[in-house]
Formats: structure tokens, sequence, C-alpha cells
């Protein structure tokens, strides 16, 4: 079964003020970085935004089919691209994620009888922009596309949806000080319980 990566970088970054995906981090910029480990863990990867944007970054990428309706529109034009039959979506805000922890999510995907796997940090956050979407998805995606529900956390229950824990809290950043604070303090990576 084929697995997929994608990292989601055509958001709106309204709270940051700036282009959250092409923030500095680590000698290259945030979805560099993020695309790079998503390759390493699975040999391919694709980024999920405008092409006119964001290719000079050096990684395939994939327009949006329905622009300006969030995240649930970039995991349809991930799904629909037909790369693989797991899918592995990121937003391009989460930093220090790990090869390792990418390939046991995955692998955790193959077995599960569900639509979706979902991680879930330490703290009991659930996490559905750091998960594996089976191609399966696409039609109640898109359906709750067609319908203008666009909160995933309320779709949950629709996709089949199972958990993945992660012995750690994930880290994403929305702010400029959230961005600084993650640059002075990166996570600290525990191992998947």
């Amino acid at each position: 079964m084929r697995a997929a990566g994608f990292v989601l970088v055509g958001g709106r970054s309204s709270r940051m003020g700036r282009d959250k995906a092409l923030l500095p981090w680590r000698g290259g910029v945030l979805a560099g970085e993020l695309a790079a480990t998503v390759a390493a863990a699975l040999g391919n990867v694709a980024l999920i935004g405008s092409p006119e944007r964001y290719s000079q970054l050096g990684f395939d990428c994939i327009a949006d089919l329905r622009p300006g309706l969030g995240p649930l529109a970039g995991i349809e034009a991930a799904l629909a691209s037909g790369r693989g039959e797991l899918n592995l979506i990121l937003a391009c805000d989460t930093p220090g994620i790990e090869a390792e922890e990418l390939c046991a999510l995955v692998e955790h995907a193959r077995h599960a009888c569900a639509g979706c796997v979902v991680t879930i940090d330490e703290t009991g956050r659930t996490h559905p922009l750091y998960a594996v979407y089976r191609s399966c998805c696409l039609p109640v995606l898109r359906k709750a596309l067609d319908e203008r529900r666009l909160k995933l956390m309320d779709l949950l229950d629709e996709l089949h949806a199972v958990s993945f824990h992660i012995g750690r809290k994930l880290e994403n950043f929305n702010t400029p000080e959230d961005w600084l604070r993650a640059q002075t303090c990166p996570p600290t990576n525990i191992p998947i319980t």
C-alpha cells in the first residue's frame, strides 16, 4: 500500500502576519525543513499550495482545488492527486517532527481499520493536520466541502478516525511570539508510546 506525503502550505497565516511556510528555520525555511523530513521518511513529498509561490523550495507543488477553503481543501487536493492509498498530511507549522515518528504513524495506519489516523499528543490534544488519510476519505471530504462544513474535527467520526499517541506535546505556532519561542526552545522529542 503506497504512502504519499504532503505538507499543507497554502494557509492565510493571518495571526502570524506573514507566510508561516516561508519562515526562517534551521538554516532554511519551515516548509522546506518539514518537507525534507517527510521525503526522508516516505521517499516522496509534495507541498499543497500555490505552485507559483512555493515551487522555489524545490519540491513538487499541488494547487488547492478550492482555494480559500482552508486545510480541508488542501487535504482534498492531496487525496485527489492519486499519489497514494495512504496520505500523510502535515501542517507546515509543526516543527520538530522526526522521520522515525512519521514512519511509525504511517505503519500504524497501514494496519488500522480506519479512514484516517490522527495523532494525539501527551496533553490529549487531537491533531487532524498530523495524520494519515486513506484515499477512500475523498468522497466524505468533497461532500463536506460542498456543504461548507470546513472543520476537520467535526468530520472525524464520518472518516472513522482512530488515534495514534505520541509521547510528547506537539508544538505548532500561529503568532510571531510562538515562532520566537519555538526557535529558542526547540521541541524535545520523546519516544512514541
